[in-house]
């Protein structure tokens, strides 16, 4: 599932090809997605100009005159820049035609993703939005914060993570890789974990996550950029996937179990 590495990779790479253009036809070929598409969506994003492309947790807004865009990728979807006349495959569900000759596709073969229309001015109060916990790669992520949420919370501090009413965006991969950077056990109580080290848990979580986007995100099946270029983030990863091999740091080997259905890679020696 893309993360919000993956997420905020394509943001990037899609900001400087749309951003001040205007948007000359919409093409839906399949609208059952996950939430349908809205049968009006041609008609209101037709001549609009984007104005901004912004991402809340793992959704894309693409800021307009008269309303926003929101994109989610789901389990399996991806957005690319293709020349429009580039035939559409079997998964290439929506485009989005500029003037000139490029679209954006979103390509979605689990159709978990979605394409919806939020108008107003504030789409932040939309019900896939307001819900939504901390941003960790802004200046509200902090020590202080997480360890005022984890109070009295005694669920485990990488499903605290991960839950996204908490902290946005961090994923299965990116929470066991924090977690490690952080030397902090991925079962250790969240509401046992002191002021000083959700300080260091939350460097290690927006370190982690910025070195992603620099590597453009982890490639997990068919995830690519916004110019379709797989991210190269995984052979990074010093837990994730390394179960039985040993510990970059102390040589021991890794181990594994399972957490929320999510398989747990941590290193027994270095994370308390």
């Amino acid at each position: 599932m893309p993360e919000l590495p993956e997420v905020e990779t394509t943001r990037r790479g899609l900001e400087p090809h749309v951003v001040g253009r205007r948007i000359r036809d919409v093409v839906v070929r399949n609208p059952n997605l996950r939430w349908p598409v809205p049968r009006d969506l041609a008609r209101r994003l037709r001549g609009a100009e984007v104005r901004a492309v912004r991402r809340r947790g793992k959704y894309l807004l693409f800021d307009l005159p008269d309303g926003h865009l929101l994109v989610h990728l789901g389990m399996s979807g991806r957005l690319t820049l293709v020349p429009e006349e580039l035939p559409a495959r079997k998964h290439d569900h929506i485009d989005v035609r500029f003037e000139g000759s490029r679209a954006l596709r979103l390509t979605d073969p689990r159709r978990f993703g979605a394409m919806l229309w939020v108008g107003g001015k504030t789409p932040e109060r939309h019900a896939l939005l307001k819900d939504l916990g901390l941003e960790p790669l802004e200046r509200e992520f902090t020590g202080r914060a997480l360890h005022e949420k984890a109070r009295g919370r005694k669920v485990a501090v990488k499903l605290f993570l991960m839950n996204a009413h908490v902290v946005t965006g961090v994923g299965n991969i990116y929470a066991n890789e924090a977690l490690f950077r952080a030397g902090v056990h991925p079962l250790r109580p969240a509401g046992r974990i002191s002021r000083q080290r959700w300080d260091v848990i939350a460097k290690a979580v927006r370190v982690t996550l910025e070195r992603a986007v620099e590597k453009g995100g982890t490639t997990l099946r068919d995830f690519a950029s916004a110019h379709g270029e797989p991210g190269d983030f995984l052979p990074e990863c010093a837990v994730y996937g390394r179960e039985g091999k040993p510990c970059p740091r102390c040589r021991t080997p890794i181990k594994a179990i399972r957490q929320g259905q999510r398989s747990t890679f941590y290193c027994p020696r270095c994370q308390r």
